[in-house]
């Protein structure tokens, strides 16, 4: 199977600073975190609330997506976190 992402929900994680989504291989349901800090690579000056962060992940989504789906077809696990290092 490949991974894919039928699933549009995300939400923020205040204490871990960090947008959380998940994608889909088959059946298995892996959970993607993006650090807050990879928006300054995508976005200039991004707001960095709440608010601020959902807009941009949403505006930025078919990159983190893409983004993501390399990283997992690297190495498969539960969980990734996505740094601002991989954009």
């Amino acid at each position: 199977m490949t991974l894919s992402f039928p699933n549009r929900s995300r939400s923020y994680d205040a204490r871990g600073r960090r947008v959380r989504f998940w994608g889909y291989d088959g059946a298995l349901e892996i959970s993607f975190f993006l650090d807050q800090r990879a928006f300054s690579r995508m976005s200039p000056n991004p707001k960095m609330d709440e608010t601020g962060i959902l807009i941009a992940f949403d505006r930025h989504r078919d990159q983190i997506l893409d983004v993501a789906a390399r990283l997992y077809s690297g190495r498969r696990r539960d969980a990734y976190t996505l740094q601002a290092s991989d954009f």
